[in-house]
């Protein structure tokens, strides 16, 4: 590995060094053999996977440190928060020379755990490694994961479980919430803060004449973009607190997350959530708020020559740019689901009424794509219940597609609709099989996920392409992890 050691730089109030705590008797779980090879782990580091994503093993090059930060949780302010239960153990460089961090979940209390073991357990680590998994096949910005590792160790939750521990990566794990900690308890840090942030990530904005509103316009729009990649697959993130969203737009932080099955924008995929509040149809005017949060803390940021007026009417015109980004990038990509040709006036409307169908029928999001794509017209309105509704859908369509170059538009529609997304029943089956230690349906899905717009029907079981009978009951995932 490279390192390149740079968070430990900054001041020593922002994080606290320690060792991870390993737990008693681990295991391995599953190894992302693909990754590590992208952030050139050596032939000893791969053989050794099992004590680094254990805890067992840490790097002479970087000492450990969790990281503290604050944030608005369910539009709270919870005050200061922090890494309770990872360490941050290297930075390195991938292939690309790009620096990605090694944050270990799951590693023991830390001074910012809250009353909290530091604990994970095996349920929601894997989880949280077959998503991270899913949404990099699918082309969205996300923390992926090495590897992570199951134990002989109880962890006391709801029930007792196993606790696990994952090796997470990100190209960048601090937080907006690392901002609101700032600016409430250590305020003269933030320029320097800020300027690292810029430099590090967004050091193309040090050629503009404001590089912090150069900044803040980057960072907004990246995380319009992020959600609107969630939006067309269909992930609902759960729990879109300012200090599970970081700066580069890349998903961070999967909880009680959920892939849309039958297509319910209103579906509360956490049940901890009693509002409602971070369902997939809020997630773009979330984004909107936690981002509008964020710009506060910069306005100390102020320049000498500057009015401060001003400079707080010139943050406000950065988020201007979330709402346009979003749309623009949103209105493209379900044109290209749909196989509609984006410069049609009419084709963003098509779209909203094949959408409406969906909801109103409660047909399956991914499934009911994948047959537009395949034109198996037939088969969406035999399971509509207002089956002239759809034909009139499907004649705007066929006549927005009409005297279209209908071969590019087919292969565009293959790019983005996926046969595969993880839902929550499919993680439940891999986590019993891993609660007994048999990993096999981790592999599987681990490798279905792999590609998920090319069709594997030598992997693919029934239970990959639809939801379950709507006589089952959902699978219910909280916060609890």
């Amino acid at each position: 590995m490279q390192f390149n050691t740079r968070y430990s730089t900054l001041s020593p109030k922002l994080y606290h060094h320690q060792l991870p705590s390993p737990l008693k008797g681990a295991k391995a779980g599953h190894f992302n053999a693909a990754l590590a090879e992208q952030l050139e782990w050596s032939d000893k580091d791969k053989a050794q996977w099992v004590e680094i994503c254990s805890g067992q093993k840490t790097f002479e090059e970087f000492e450990p440190l969790a990281m503290v930060y604050a944030g608005h949780q369910f539009g709270q302010w919870a005050g200061q928060l922090g890494d309770g239960r990872g360490l941050l153990i290297a930075q390195i460089l991938n292939k690309q020379g790009q620096t990605i961090d090694l944050h270990l979940k799951g590693a023991g209390s830390t001074p910012y755990s809250r009353m909290g073991d530091g604990r994970a357990v095996l349920r929601s680590v894997v989880r949280e490694y077959l998503a991270g998994h899913a949404l990099n096949s699918l082309g969205v910005a996300s923390s992926n994961a090495v590897g992570f590792t199951s134990s002989e160790q109880g962890v006391q939750r709801e029930k007792l479980e196993l606790g696990a521990m994952m090796l997470r990566t990100s190209d960048c794990h601090i937080r907006l919430g690392h901002f609101e900690w700032i600016n409430q308890y250590q305020g003269d840090l933030l320029p320097e803060f800020t300027q690292k942030c810029i430099e590090w990530h967004y050091p193309e904005c040090l050629d503009t004449e404001q590089p912090i509103l150069a900044f803040a316009t980057q960072v907004i729009q990246r995380t319009a973009v992020m959600i609107s990649h969630w939006q067309l697959v269909g992930f609902a993130h759960g729990v879109m607190n300012t200090d599970n969203l970081n700066i580069t737009g890349s998903t961070l932080d999967f909880g009680p997350y959920g892939f849309m099955e039958r297509f319910r924008p209103n579906w509360i995929n956490n049940h901890s959530d009693y509002q409602g509040r971070y369902t997939y149809q809020q997630q773009p005017s979330i984004g909107h708020w936690n981002l509008w949060q964020w710009l506060n803390n910069l306005v100390p940021l102020c320049p000498a020559n500057y009015d401060k007026e001003q400079w707080k009417d010139d943050l406000a015109q950065c988020l201007e740019h979330y709402e346009p980004t979003f749309l623009e990038h949103y209105k493209m990509g379900l044109s290209q689901k749909m196989g509609l040709p984006s410069f049609h006036k009419d084709s963003f409307d098509c779209a909203m009424i094949f959408l409406r169908i969906l909801q109103s029928e409660q047909l399956d999001y991914t499934l009911s794509f994948i047959r537009l794509q395949n034109h198996e017209y037939e088969a969406i309105k035999d399971d509509c219940l207002d089956r002239r509704a759809f034909e009139g859908f499907l004649a705007q369509y066929e006549s927005i597609r009409e005297h279209q170059d209908i071969i590019t538009l087919d292969a565009e529609m293959e790019k983005a609709n996926p046969h595969y997304i993880l839902r929550n029943h499919m993680a439940q089956k891999a986590i019993e099989l891993a609660e007994r230690n048999d990993f096999s349906e981790v592999e599987r899905l681990f490798t279905l996920l792999s590609q998920p717009y090319l069709k594997q029907p030598e992997l693919e079981t029934t239970e990959d392409l639809g939801p379950l009978p709507s006589d089952v009951p959902e699978v219910m995932v909280s916060c609890s992890s």
